[in-house]
Parts: C-alpha cells; sequence; structure tokens
C-alpha cells in the first residue's frame, strides 16, 4: 500500500495518475490536512510517496521509482526504451515544469503591472518554443511513448493545465493537443481527478 501525498492540481496528480495507471493500491493525504508537513517533507512540497519502509520526495524520482519496481504491471503504460523514457521524464520534469513555476512566481512575486505583463510574456515565449519541441517529437506518433501514454506524457499533461491560471497565451501544436486530449481522457487521469477534488 502506497500513501501519496498531494494537493489539487499540482504536480503530485502526475504520481497519483501514474500509480493509478500501474494499478497499485494506494491511499491519499492531502497536504493540507496535516498538522507539521515539514515532518513528512522538510521542503514543504509535493509529492511525497510512503511505501511503508521509506518517504520518497520528488515527483520525478517518485514516478522513476514505480515504474522500477513494478515494470511488469499490466499497464497502458508505454515501457518503450528505457533510455528514452528517462529522458522524457527528465525533460518534463526539469524543463518543462520549471518554465510553468516562472508564472506562479511571477505572479505572486512582482507588483508592477507593467513589468509583471512583460515577465509573464517572456515566460509564455519560453513555454511556447518548448511546447513547439514536443509537437515536433510527436510528428509521427501520438505519445512520447510511441502508440500508448508514457510517464512523462501524464506529467506534460499536468503541466499544461497550470496555463489557465494565469493571463497568458500559451500555445500548443496540433500533435501535442492530441496527446494531451488523450491522456487526459485516460480513466485513471478522470479517477485521480475525481479523488483529489
Amino acid at each position: 500500500m502506497y500513501t501519496l501525498y498531494y494537493l489539487p492540481n499540482t504536480c503530485s496528480l502526475a504520481t497519483h495518475v501514474v500509480l493509478r495507471e500501474l494499478d497499485l493500491p494506494l491511499t491519499l493525504v492531502n497536504k493540507a490536512d496535516v498538522d507539521d508537513y515539514s515532518k513528512i517533507n522538510p521542503v514543504g512540497v509535493v509529492p511525497v510517496l510512503d511505501n511503508g519502509k521509506q518517504r520518497i520526495r520528488e515527483g520525478a524520482a517518485i514516478i522513476l521509482h514505480l515504474l522500477e519496481q513494478h515494470h511488469h504491471a499490466q499497464s497502458t503504460l508505454s515501457h518503450f526504451d528505457k533510455e528514452q523514457s528517462r529522458q522524457d521524464i527528465l525533460f518534463a520534469n526539469a524543463t518543462m515544469h520549471p518554465a510553468y513555476s516562472r508564472l506562479f512566481f511571477i505572479d505572486q512575486n512582482i507588483s508592477d503591472k507593467g513589468a509583471k505583463a512583460q515577465a509573464f510574456q517572456a515566460a509564455t515565449d519560453a513555454i511556447n518554443a518548448l511546447w513547439k519541441i514536443v509537437d515536433n517529437t510527436l510528428y509521427n506518433q501520438v505519445f512520447l511513448g510511441g502508440n500508448k501514454p508514457s510517464a512523462a506524457d501524464i506529467m506534460l499533461t499536468v503541466y499544461s493545465r497550470w496555463g489557465m491560471y494565469f493571463p497568458v497565451d500559451i500555445t500548443v501544436g496540433n500533435s501535442v493537443q492530441k496527446m494531451l486530449d488523450a491522456v487526459q481522457q485516460l480513466p485513471s487521469f478522470q479517477a485521480s481527478l475525481s479523488a483529489e477534488s
């Protein structure tokens, strides 16, 4: 049994979906319901996964751990080339996630309207450039994992939803939009959203 510490609409949603895709038993604990979350994670962020023996922090580390431990699970998750899969997961985590995180930073830390608008535009331009790279990768395939969704597709789909919280115009190509739509229609994605709402 796994315990996942989460917050709704954050990157922990990707870990939640992966757990469901792997058909693993889990208990959800909302970070907001924990009296002293610093005892769970001194950094204060989600996700954290407790497997009964250890607590694993950082979304990409958790997902890589789950895929390694349960690589024989009957799952719709693609387990194509291991190195490519790792690269895609780390691109999502270390490149796309920080690009979107800048939007939150700008919103919370810049008060001057002109400076904020300029910063939002610069962040949006960077995000749009990254989506073009993903769109090119998806030109001849539906998912980064080929014909089946991968953990990286799930991660990117979760991050893509964050743009709606800000006054920005994030654009994705047709191939990316098909991937995002397909991932959001997965029963595991819908069940995770429902469980966290």
